[in-house]
């Protein structure tokens, strides 16, 4: 990809956009790309209708700022460029792989290392500050913190396509890229936006284990596993728990499907690279973590701000989809735990693990003493089964 021939030049005659585009890869940045923050086309609208449908679930962030995020421009009003960054996050094989070992969790790849977060946004900084005193143009930095629309943007910028399971797609890097944005003063020529190269292709659509996808190019984030054991903050539908498998933090199916992967390679950032413990961690041991150790565990992770309760909810639905009987101790002292969403998905993993008369005699002491209606309804639920 390379920038437009056009391109408006620096107070000294210096090719503004070359320079930037430059700068960002040397600072280790694997692609760039400019537009402007009005080229996002439909995507505002169609963020409209995703709000309208109540596809966003719990995450009432999107509702709250719908005005800024389906328009960059209204975001920062000064603004006349963005600068588009990608940085890969490709892993080291088949991150399905793990899918085969039920007794491990499996944690989504760009998780598994450092937060991505403060790691791109440290080199975005370094980036902006490259424009700001080049050129004497203002700058602000956005990664996934604020109402910006990375993804059309990033299309608009020519990085790649939003792809049918609403994903950015790259012709050389697959499903597997980080997405940040300079937003300036500066006027560059913006580049020719990608077009969309999926095809007839729906393997991404047809992998997906609860069904989260209405229509291509389409999401209800309400189904989806990455929501689930994220964002949502309450109970998970029994109809999900099964299909969640040993999917504990987020779900890589609909990216690790994508045929445009065979062009992916892997990351070369030590940072993001999987932590031990992290890439198969054994669902015993995260059973037994409470918030200090939790906290220790996953410090400097995009993990840690899920919480450990919602984490070891997600743990428990995984004990009881492992289908051995020698975790059941563990799912026992579960159904113990201080927070009712732990204890109410340690009650139906009990009910996938062990025999009917075993269930009726822990249902027997636990369920007289429990204070919390959600987990009262799960052990009568096992009991009207």
């Amino acid at each position: 990809m390379e920038l437009s021939r056009d391109r408006p030049v620096g107070p000294d005659g210096a090719d503004a956009g070359g320079l930037i585009r430059a700068h960002a890869l040397a600072l280790g940045f694997d692609a760039v790309g400019v537009t402007a923050p009005d080229r996002i086309g439909a995507a505002g609208a169609e963020l409209a209708e995703f709000i309208r449908r109540g596809y966003h679930g719990d995450m009432a962030w999107l509702a709250r700022r719908e005005r800024y995020r389906g328009d960059p421009a209204r975001l920062w009003p000064d603004a006349r460029s963005v600068v588009m960054v990608g940085l890969n996050y490709g892993p080291d094989g088949d991150p399905l792989e793990i899918l085969r070992w039920p007794r491990c969790g499996a944690i989504a790849v760009y998780a598994q290392g450092g937060d991505y977060h403060t790691f791109l946004k440290r080199r975005l900084k370094r980036l902006a500050g490259f424009i700001h005193h080049r050129f004497s143009a203002e700058v602000k930095v956005f990664v996934d913190t604020a109402p910006v629309m990375e993804k059309p943007l990033a299309q608009a910028a020519g990085l790649g396509w939003q792809g049918k399971h609403t994903n950015l797609v790259a012709r050389d890097h697959g499903s597997w890229l980080f997405l940040g944005s300079v937003f300036t003063t500066l006027v560059l020529a913006p580049d020719a936006a990608e077009s969309d190269h999926c095809g007839r292709c729906r393997a991404c659509l047809d992998v997906c284990p609860t069904a989260a996808f209405p229509a291509p190019y389409r999401l209800d984030a309400r189904r989806c596993i990455s929501y689930l054991t994220i964002e949502h903050q309450g109970h998970i539908a029994r109809e999900f728990r099964r299909p969640i498998g040993n999917r504990i933090f987020g779900c890589d199916d609909c990216l690790a499907v994508c045929p445009w992967n065979k062009f992916a390679r892997r990351s070369r950032e030590a940072a993001l690279a999987p932590r031990e413990g992290l890439s198969a961690p054994d669902l015993v041991v995260l059973a037994r973590l409470d918030d200090a150790a939790f906290r220790r565990r996953f410090a400097g992770t995009a993990i840690k701000r899920t919480g450990r309760d919602r984490f070891v909810r997600n743990v428990a639905i995984a004990l009881g989809n492992a289908g051995d009987r020698s975790v059941v101790p563990v799912i026992v002292d579960l159904a113990d735990d201080p927070s009712p969403l732990v204890r109410a998905m340690a009650v139906w993993a009990l009910g996938e693990v062990c025999a009917p008369d075993e269930v009726a005699r822990l249902r027997a002491r636990h369920l007289p003493g429990e204070p919390d209606a959600n987990v009262r309804a799960e052990w009568t639920a096992g009991a009207a089964a």
